[in-house]
């Protein structure tokens, strides 16, 4: 069974998630996280803007830099498959679904030309807070529309509840992420924490967010999957 988190994480969690500033905690990547990789393809075509929006886990909290963050990593990663990515980072700490879908109207709005992908992440201070599943769901399917509204695919980040939340929680909480992808037609990565889960290196002190390596050990998981979101031009 995936631990997200345990109940001390669940105390410490919501200090660990908030706005407020932190220690870096990233460590150094692996070489081979970070080496170039010897297949790597020469970037070509039209650049293909992604738009992240989520929480604390797109917006790197706890790590060195920016250039460390999932967003950021990610578009080196898409740039060594040969495809010609600029990822916006729209992560902010600290954000629930509710916030989330407070602001993502807006984000969409204001970027300064359209992105061919909005990768969506949120889900992760619900359950640091215990949010009813159904709030959780009411935010991301408004999100969901609104992107569906301005013609936008999206790639959905899913999350998965950590039992002792119980098994009521998590029969609720759970289906929340492959329903929604269906209803609207957006692909789907089942557990966005799942390359890190049970591997406490890959972890910061808080027990909660990715350090360096484990932003790469995700990054390389779900490359993929965001290179099969791109539309086709």
């Amino acid at each position: 069974m995936y631990r997200v988190v345990s109940v001390l994480a669940m105390t410490i969690g919501l200090a660990a998630c908030s706005r407020s500033p932190a220690i870096p905690e990233g460590g150094e990547a692996s070489a081979a996280a970070t080496a170039p990789a010897e297949d790597a393809r020469p970037v070509m075509g039209p650049e293909r803007r992604i738009l992240a929006v989520g929480d604390s886990l797109l917006a790197g909290y706890g790590l060195a830099s920016a250039g460390e963050s999932y967003p950021a990593r990610l578009e080196t990663a898409l740039r060594a498959r040969g495809i010609n990515a600029r990822v916006t980072n729209a992560g902010v700490s600290g954000d629930t679904s509710s916030a989330g879908a407070e602001r993502f109207g807006f984000v969409l709005k204001n970027q300064p030309a359209r992105p061919d992908l909005v990768i969506v992440e949120f889900g992760g201070n619900d359950l640091l807070r215990a949010v009813p599943p159904e709030e959780t769901r009411a935010n991301l399917e408004r999100m969901l529309g609104e992107a569906r509204a301005a013609g936008l695919p999206v790639l959905l980040m899913g999350m998965l509840a950590p039992p002792n939340l119980g098994p009521a929680y998590k029969a609720k909480f759970e289906p929340i992420y492959p329903e929604l992808a269906k209803k609207y037609g957006a692909r789907l990565v089942p557990f966005f924490l799942a390359p890190v889960i049970g591997k406490p290196d890959l972890v910061q002190a808080d027990h909660i967010h990715p350090t360096t390596r484990g932003v790469e050990e995700i990054v390389a998981a779900t490359v993929g999957d965001v290179a099969k979101a791109l539309p086709e031009r």
